[in-house]
């Protein structure tokens, strides 16, 4: 299971729309690395003049790696956190996600971060199994 949802928000599902910022907070208690990851990828593009920011460390654990995996695998959760961030994600391999600005998508250097030859340029062993 992806996501620890309360029995409020389940019931608010089952009558019909919820609202994102419940569903946001309901990511933020449940896959907490992904959720503080791409929070602070946010920040850091914000607060400076990159076209993107990206993380290239290793998560601690294969439990983070899950998350982050989990939270960039669907599309519902993705799409929230770029809502709620007001960016747009990349994903490479197990761990390389980039917040890009939103008007970037599409741009040279979006285009070339998420191209197949940025992703078999990005591959080494030990990402093989993740």
């Amino acid at each position: 299971m992806s996501l620890d949802v309360s029995p409020n928000l389940l019931a608010e599902a089952e009558n019909g729309d919820i609202r994102e910022d419940d569903f946001v907070d309901t990511v933020r208690t449940s896959l907490p690395y992904a959720y503080d990851l791409i929070a602070s990828l946010a920040a850091d593009l914000k607060g400076g003049t990159a076209e993107f920011t990206d993380n290239q460390t290793p998560p601690p654990s294969e439990q983070e790696r899950g998350q982050l995996l989990r939270a960039l695998a669907s599309d519902a959760i993705r799409g929230s956190l770029e809502r709620h961030f007001g960016i747009s994600l990349a994903f490479q391999n197990c761990h390389r996600v980039a917040a890009f600005r939103p008007e970037a998508r599409g741009g040279e250097t979006h285009a070339r971060f998420t191209s197949v030859r940025a992703q078999v340029l990005n591959q080494s062993p030990e990402f093989r199994d993740c």
